[in-house]
């Protein structure tokens, strides 16, 4: 019976980190909605127009960036555009880190030192995930001149 807890707890624990690693690029369209939503309520829409508004925020956001992604060829802008998905994904991975990490462990400098590394591996994750998507393009893999 132990052994079978043992493994669920781990299949648990794989899960749910690859949820972070998969939620993480939608970090910065989440806060987007969070906030226009928050903002909604306390101009008097109810829960209904807060939440309405909240989720045209969150697909804004998300299809703007996708947009520009593909849309703009300046190597820089594509990493500004990048780096403002990946920031909001490296503080959300510092966080849960952070929470996993201070039940496993008692020092202090440890909890710093791995969500410093969680940060980084999931803002990495989030990165070569919103830059390799391809929101319009050639689908027959060709890629086009730039």
């Amino acid at each position: 019976m132990i052994f079978i807890g043992i493994l669920l707890s781990i299949a648990v624990i794989g899960f749910l980190c690859w949820l972070l690693f998969t939620l993480a690029v939608f970090a910065l369209p989440l806060f987007a909605g969070i906030t226009a939503g928050t903002w909604a309520y306390g101009t008097g829409t109810g829960w209904l127009g807060a939440m309405l508004v909240g989720f045209a925020a969150v697909a804004l956001t998300f299809g703007l960036g996708s947009f520009l992604l593909s849309a703009v060829r300046a190597t820089w802008v594509r990493l500004l555009i990048g780096a403002a998905f990946v920031v909001p994904a490296a503080a959300a991975g510092f966080h849960a880190t952070h929470g996993i990490v201070k039940h496993t462990m008692p020092s202090q400098t440890w909890h710093i030192a791995f969500s410093v590394l969680g940060a980084g591996v999931v803002g990495i994750v989030a990165f070569v995930r919103i830059t390799g998507r391809k929101a319009f393009g050639p689908s027959d893999g060709h890629s086009s001149p730039p």
